[in-house]
């Protein structure tokens, strides 16, 4: 032992980096060890506050731990303690790590504080944005939300890229989920019928539910298109329907009775002539 204590006293670099190498490996045994607990006991909170705050409150947890961890080995080591001084004091050097690579993540970060604290979605609810991306949101991360598509399918988006965007939650009764359908039928069309036609379609699904007692929704004329007139209904389904396969089975009920009343269903369509056709049209017109 003298003989390494006179080795380390004679080269103060070597003793240096034999301490650093030290606190790495005790910092890490700690944060294993506190990762466990947090995993255990992250559990137990998550499945009695299975909220999206909740998660997001783990992950941050565990984001500290981390980062706690590394600032201590950098500061109780003299060939990283000025490198921290500079790194973690002061709002200049702050501002300076939020302009480079951290500033995506910082901006993710605080969005998911804000997703966590206003929830406008929450763990397990269905969501949907304007371009028609949508699924059942699994889990929330410091920098993500990850939502459940069709069959395997997931779907991983930046907390900075939800709080910008504008969600349509389908989840927002407690009870059950709802989906918006929206079908044209024919200028000519008898309204009433499509309206009969359509909401015993919705009623006949077997993942469809009633809105409110025995009550579905009904069958609104909403607008005159150009090729046609827009009939809207909403259908209301259990969460444990996945919301592809509802959908698909309204729209294939709804096709065919529509077919089977004998409800145009219009279609857009372009009419082309050719030279020969013209000619013949004016030889006609002449």
């Amino acid at each position: 032992m003298k003989v390494i204590d006179d080795f380390m006293k004679k080269h103060p670099l070597v003793s240096d980096w034999v301490n650093l190498g030290i606190a790495i490996v005790i910092a890490a045994v700690v944060v294993f060890f506190l990762l466990k607990l947090e995993k255990r006991l992250g559990k137990k909170w998550v499945s009695k506050h299975d909220g999206i705050n909740a998660r997001f409150s783990e992950k941050i947890l565990r984001f500290l731990i981390v980062f706690i961890a590394v600032q201590c080995v950098i500061m109780t080591s003299p060939l990283t303690a000025s490198f921290g001084n500079s790194l973690f004091q002061g709002t200049a050097v702050i501002a300076a790590i939020a302009g480079f690579a951290a500033k995506p993540i910082l901006t993710d970060m605080l969005c998911g504080v804000m997703i966590s604290t206003t929830k406008p979605f929450n763990i397990g609810d269905r969501i949907e944005f304007e371009n028609g991306t949508g699924g059942i949101v699994k889990d929330i991360t410091i920098r993500h939300v990850v939502l459940q598509g069709i069959d395997t399918l997931k779907i991983v988006i930046p907390n900075s890229e939800i709080n910008a965007r504008t969600i349509t939650n389908l989840s927002h009764r407690p009870r059950c989920r709802s989906i918006h359908f929206r079908f044209t039928i024919g200028l000519d069309s008898d309204i009433e019928k499509a309206k009969q036609v359509i909401g015993k379609a919705v009623q006949e699904s077997p993942y469809t539910v009633p809105r409110e007692g025995d009550t579905y929704s009904p069958v609104y004329f909403i607008a005159y298109e150009q090729n046609g007139l827009t009939m809207a209904v909403t259908a209301y389904y259990e969460p444990v329907s996945p919301t592809e396969r509802v959908k698909d089975d309204v729209n294939s009920r709804v096709k065919a009775a529509l077919d089977q009343a004998g409800v145009e269903i219009p279609y857009a369509y372009l009419n082309i002539l050719t030279e020969q056709d013209r000619t013949k049209t004016t030889d006609l017109l002449s």
